[in-house]
Order: structure tokens, then C-alpha cells, then sequence
């Protein structure tokens, strides 16, 4: 075998081809059989390759692969099973990060680039308030007025609905109870946290995609073990992030390694209650982005948990233990064995349900891309700290990381609620001016005898001949939607 990235051992080495680490993995097993420490060893395997990582922290306890693993009865029994050449506690090169902004540095991305589609899965709208708020971003992106934050998108929201006869021709009705539906659902996001979400400075992806001094692949950690209580949050986050990776990085073809390796936690949760429409790009994006050197691992409880059109993709596979209590239980280890290529030498759904702590089921892709048999693998331990870190040390890791400073302030610039918020006090002088103007041709006219005052432009003919001018000069630079709705292209 070609230099691998080492998993375990077998009858022999078990391990991932790095070319192959872009065909997407699984990483699946019931709470407490060993899913994060598989995950933490790949973690560290594709750092020492060069490989940054960004991953999922659900739990709390990945903060440790910053800092030296610590002798341990358990590692040297583990040690003693594998014929490792060399293996050294080391801590690796992380840069923490949280939406909340309390554990790491603030993620944010704006209103304008998360899109329609993804935006109305977080807010579980139905399809009359999807329309709406697919008119609402039509109409932000055709005069060019960004959607930066909440205040932006309501704003918005609020201008549609008072104008909803203008723009009855052009899109058809505007629900007055879809728009109020939606304003209540931003004040529950609001209340989910959501809001520190939206905003600027938005994150730059190249900044996920970096190495350290001695050529080490950074690991993105998110907090994520309070995002966790808002799971329509998390999974819309995670859908984001894999769409503008797609839209915006550029086609590498084959490589020998991948660019970026995500590893998604928790994954049943991106899928439970998705729309069709939606599955559907999901599927898309993920079979295209491997083309731009991205490798997606999801980690989930079940392999049922992910759909089939997205399971089908998923080449490199961890089976840890299933527990098979009930009926249902009986019927998913029965399809997570069929997913394997057989081992004349194994049952594996029998095996399945007898693997110990820190065993797993590995098959991998061969150099032609086709599944290897399955093989029973003990997995290496980290070389890293299991478990997490003190809150002062990971402060000070937040503190000297590559991107400090860089994200921790908020900015405000002018977007759709500045606009919209000068246009009506623009519109209440201009209504002031037009009611005075039209008393003092009254009173001329009474003076005159003459009923005849000329035709006048309505405030609303004046704003709607203003906002044709805007999107006339916008012609050549209009926004461009990818396929989960997000901006294509450079934006900022």
C-alpha cells in the first residue's frame, strides 16, 4: 500500500489513501463505542499531512488536540497491539471558533449571503412564507441593497409589505400574515442566539484553509456544545459553510491530498426535516465539491441517519458498535452491514454488534476509487489530549491565534436598513413639501379662479422611478445565486 493515512490495525494496516480522503468518509457507532477519539486520530493524521481541518465540537472535548497526549495505561496497552514505528504525544496547531463568540473567535456570515433557501430552512418557514421571502431577497438584490443582519432583513421585510400593491404585478400577492409570521420567526432566532450570526466582519473562508510555521494543517475547531440547543442553528451553519466552500473555491481536479477536510458531527441533525428541494443541492453539492479538493465526513449514531443519495457517496467508512435492542435497532445493523464489501472471513452484521471500545469496521477506497473488503480494526490512539482544556489556556490560544483581532469586532455598515430608513425620512419631507405645495397652488388657484394646478408625480411614482434608476445602474453586477442560494463569486 501507498503511503496512508494510518487508522488501525487488522490482520494488517488499515488506512485511508490520501488521494482518496476527497471521496468523502462516514463515521457512525452508538454513544460511547469511540466515534471522537476515530475522529480526533484523523483529525491530527491529516494536520501532520499538511491537511487543515474544520470540524464540529458537540461535545467539549476536541479542544484537547491543541496540547501532548499523557502516558496512560490504556494508550500503552493500545500501543502494544499495533506495530506503530514511532508514535509521540504532540499537541497540533487550532484555531477555536464560535458563533457566540465565548469560546473562540466569532463566525459570522450576512443575510445576503446565506440566501433564501438555507435562510428559510432556519426559520422553518412554509411555502407561502418561502415565497415571500424569496420576493424579499429578489427585490434586495435587484437594487443592489446588501442584507447584513436582522435589522437589514427586517427593514425589508417591513417595506415589502407596505408597498405589497406596487409589487403585486411584478411577483404576484404578499401575504400580510406570511410577512408577520416571518418577523415573529426572526425574534425566536433572535432568542436562539441567531443574531450573533449575521453580521460583519463575515468570515473569510480562506482563513480555515491554513498551515502553521512548520507546515502543519491548521484544525478549525467550532464550539459547538451550546449551539447544540438550537439544532435548526447548527445544521443551517454547517449547510452555509459547504455551499460557499463550493461556490467559491475554484476546481483542483485529482490532487494527491485534499485542500480541506470537514468533519460534521452530529449529522442527523442537518437531514431531519429537510425539505426535498433541499436534499436534493445538498446531494448535489456534496457529489461536485470533491472536484474542489473538499472532503466531507459526516459522524452520526446510524448510517440510516443520512439519505441515501448522500450515503451512496460516502467511500471511506468507520463503523464503530451497534447496540441492537429493539426491532429497529435489528433492522439498521442489518443495512449498516450491507453497506460494507464482504470479508469472507467475517459476519459482519454479527460483528458489528460485538465490537469493543476503540474497534471498529473500516473499509476504505483502494487507487482505483472501489471499496476494499471490511476489515475488524483497532483504532490508534491520539497522540493529542483526550478531553478538553482549561477556559484560561484555550483564552490564550484564542488570544495568539492567526486570525486575533481580526473577527472579535462587530461592524455596521450602511446596508438595506440605513437605505430604507433614509428613504422614508426622504419621503416624509418630500410628502411635507408636496402637502405645502399644494396649499400654497390651492390658494393661488382660488386667487386665480382656475381649478387647473398641473399634474404632480406621487411620492410613490417619484420612489419607484428612483429605485428603476438604481437597478439600471446595478445592470453587470447584479447578484448571482449558487445552488443553495448563497452569492457566487468574489462578494466583498
Amino acid at each position: 500500500m501507498d503511503e496512508m493515512i494510518y487508522i488501525g490495525c487488522s490482520e494488517s494496516d488499515v488506512g485511508l489513501l490520501p488521494r482518496m480522503a476527497n471521496r468523502h468518509g462516514l463515521i457512525a457507532g452508538a454513544t460511547g463505542t469511540g466515534k471522537t477519539v476515530t475522529l480526533q486520530g484523523l483529525a491530527e493524521s491529516f494536520s501532520r499531512l499538511g491537511v487543515p481541518v474544520f470540524l464540529a465540537d458537540v461535545k467539549g472535548d476536541l479542544s484537547g488536540l491543541s496540547q501532548p497526549g499523557k502516558p496512560h495505561p490504556k494508550v500503552r496497552e493500545r500501543l502494544d497491539q499495533m506495530p506503530l514505528e514511532s508514535f509521540t504525544f504532540q499537541g497540533f496547531p487550532v484555531t477555536f471558533w464560535d458563533i457566540f463568540g465565548k469560546q473562540g473567535h466569532p463566525v459570522r456570515t450576512t443575510i445576503s449571503d446565506m440566501g433564501p433557501l438555507l435562510l428559510a430552512r432556519l426559520l422553518n418557514l412554509n411555502d407561502t412564507q418561502q415565497g415571500v421571502l424569496a420576493l424579499v431577497f429578489r427585490v434586495a438584490d435587484e437594487n443592489g441593497w446588501l442584507l447584513l443582519d436582522l435589522k437589514d432583513l427586517r427593514s425589508i421585510l417591513q417595506f415589502v409589505a407596505e408597498n405589497a400593491a406596487d409589487f403585486r404585478t411584478l411577483y404576484g400577492n404578499v401575504s400580510a400574515a406570511s410577512v408577520g409570521a416571518i418577523q415573529r420567526r426572526l425574534i425566536t432566532l433572535e432568542d436562539q442566539g441567531g443574531k450573533q450570526l449575521f453580521g460583519e466582519p463575515a468570515l473569510n473562508l480562506q482563513d480555515l484553509i491554513q498551515n502553521d510555521d512548520n507546515g502543519l494543517g491548521v484544525i478549525n475547531i467550532l464550539a459547538a456544545d451550546q449551539l447544540m440547543n438550537s439544532p435548526q442553528l447548527y445544521s443551517t451553519f454547517l449547510f452555509w459553510l459547504l455551499s460557499e466552500l463550493f461556490e467559491q473555491l475554484p476546481e483542483v481536479g485529482d490532487q494527491d491530498k485534499p485542500k480541506l477536510v470537514l468533519f460534521f458531527d452530529e449529522a442527523h441533525l442537518m437531514f431531519d426535516d429537510a425539505p426535498e428541494a433541499l436534499l436534493d443541492k445538498i446531494e448535489q453539492v456534496v457529489r461536485l465539491i470533491r472536484s474542489k479538493g473538499v472532503g466531507v465526513y459526516f459522524v452520526t449514531q446510524n448510517p440510516l441517519d443520512i439519505p441515501d443519495s448522500v450515503l451512496g457517496q460516502l467511500g471511506n467508512r468507520v463503523q464503530h458498535a451497534l447496540r441492537a435492542y429493539t426491532a429497529k435497532d435489528q433492522k439498521a445493523l442489518r443495512a449498516a452491514a450491507q453497506t460494507f464489501r464482504d470479508n469472507p472471513k467475517l459476519d459482519t452484521e454479527q460483528v458489528i454488534s460485538e465490537l469493543g471500545l476503540g474497534e471498529a469496521l473500516v473499509s476504505t477506497l483502494d487507487q482505483k476509487g472501489r471499496p476494499q473488503i471490511v476489515q475488524r480494526t483497532l483504532i490508534r490512539p491520539p497522540e493529542s489530549q483526550i478531553g478538553p482544556i482549561k477556559p484560561a489556556l484555550r483564552k490564550t490560544i484564542i488570544s495568539t491565534s492567526l486570525v486575533a483581532g481580526v473577527y472579535d469586532t462587530a461592524i455596521d455598515r450602511k446596508s438595506a436598513h440605513e437605505i430604507l430608513t433614509e428613504r422614508a425620512e426622504q419621503q416624509a419631507k418630500e410628502q411635507e413639501t408636496a402637502e405645502v405645495e399644494k396649499a400654497r397652488e390651492k390658494a393661488l388657484a382660488k386667487e386665480q379662479k382656475s381649478s387647473s394646478r398641473g399634474g404632480r408625480q406621487t411620492v410613490m411614482e417619484s420612489f419607484f422611478k428612483s429605485a428603476a434608476r438604481a437597478v439600471g445602474s446595478t445592470i453587470g453586477r447584479q447578484i448571482i445565486r449558487g445552488v443553495l442560494g448563497s452569492i457566487m463569486g468574489s462578494k466583498r
